[in-house]
């Protein structure tokens, strides 16, 4: 087929797609997804096309009704070839409807922050749009499933060749590149979420793309990860705040029960991971405050100017309590 006849958007075609696109509710898109193809309207009888013809005799409008009968005949058939001119075969989409997304996620995947990805949105999402419409949904999950996991695979490789001073930085990237990939990915492949992946497969195509990631690289990974965190976790600033925030972010988001690995992590970046504190611990938690107003310090950190502090406001440590002084405050 043509590529053009991907790319032409107007005339009967078009108005057909606004239609089953605008009447969901009508079950308009449903009825094209089931290969069904509404007919054409009516054309307009002779009381509708201008004064003019209201004073034909009888013999004469029955003459033009037969006409206007064979007219509507032969823009159905007109309509019915136009629909099998379009039909998307497998092959038409494995030669040319396929290849165009296989491009644009090629190119979402493996973008940068800031980069400008110069692939029409519309053109992909109407590609996607079209062959969900000829019955193509689940070769296009497949295709793109296999897609991702390829990328995927070699994402993993090179992380296994990273050496440990850089392993952080690149799994952070790595984690960073697919998650903005997705916010792009998905909302492309709308049409085949709803009416393929969630209506036959009963799940989601974000959720099914995160667990690729999980399985694919963070499973691999994270015991290989794990320890050169926590390693940073004791040297601050080893790395810099932000990218253990996303790490540990990120590890929750793709598996939770990995906070059973290292609680005291991730409780520094996820809230309500910990038990709530009980007064008898008080203690060690000002021991572990002060040890990291030492640490902070030692690398360089200054308390700024204290002079300035109205009288009552320093933090003091007396038996087990660590609340600030409430005199002045009744």
């Amino acid at each position: 087929m043509e590529e053009e006849s991907m790319e032409e958007e107007g005339g009967g075609e078009a108005m057909m797609d606004d239609q089953n696109h605008n009447n969901w509710g009508a079950g308009g898109y449903g009825r094209l997804l089931l290969g069904e193809r509404a007919l054409p309207a009516r054309p307009a009888g002779p009381e509708q096309n201008g004064a003019g013809l209201r004073g034909c005799e009888p013999g004469a409008a029955a003459g033009r009704a037969g006409a206007a009968g064979a007219i509507a005949a032969i823009n159905i058939s007109a309509s019915t070839s136009k629909f099998l001119m379009n039909v998307i075969t497998i092959e038409d989409y494995k030669s040319t409807y396929w290849p165009k997304l296989d491009s644009a996620i090629d190119q979402l995947l493996t973008q940068s922050p800031g980069d400008y990805i110069p692939i029409s949105y519309e053109q992909i999402y109407s590609c996607v749009y079209k062959c969900v419409c000829q019955q193509h949904s689940e070769q296009m999950y497949s295709d793109l499933i296999k897609k991702i996991t390829n990328h995927l695979e070699r994402v993993s490789k090179e992380l296994q060749a990273s050496p440990p001073d850089l392993y952080i930085e690149r799994f952070n990237v790595a984690l960073g590149q697919y998650m903005g990939a997705l916010q792009s990915i998905v909302p492309l492949f709308i049409y085949m979420n709803k009416f393929y992946i969630e209506t036959k497969l009963n799940r989601d195509l974000k959720d099914d793309l995160i667990k690729l990631f999980t399985e694919h690289v963070a499973e691999k990974h994270i015991y290989n990860l794990m320890p050169l965190l926590l390693e940073a976790q004791s040297t601050p600033f080893q790395i810099t705040p932000s990218t253990m925030a996303n790490i540990v972010k990120g590890l929750y988001t793709l598996r939770p029960e990995w906070v059973q690995m290292a609680p005291a992590l991730f409780s520094k970046f996820i809230p309500n991971i910990l038990p709530p504190a009980v007064e008898s611990e008080l203690q060690e938690y000002a021991a572990q405050d002060q040890k990291l107003q030492r640490e902070l310090i030692q690398n360089g950190f200054t308390r700024g100017d204290q002079s300035r502090k109205r009288a009552g406001e320093e933090l003091t440590y007396n038996g087990s309590s660590t609340c600030a002084s409430s005199r002045g405050y009744r």
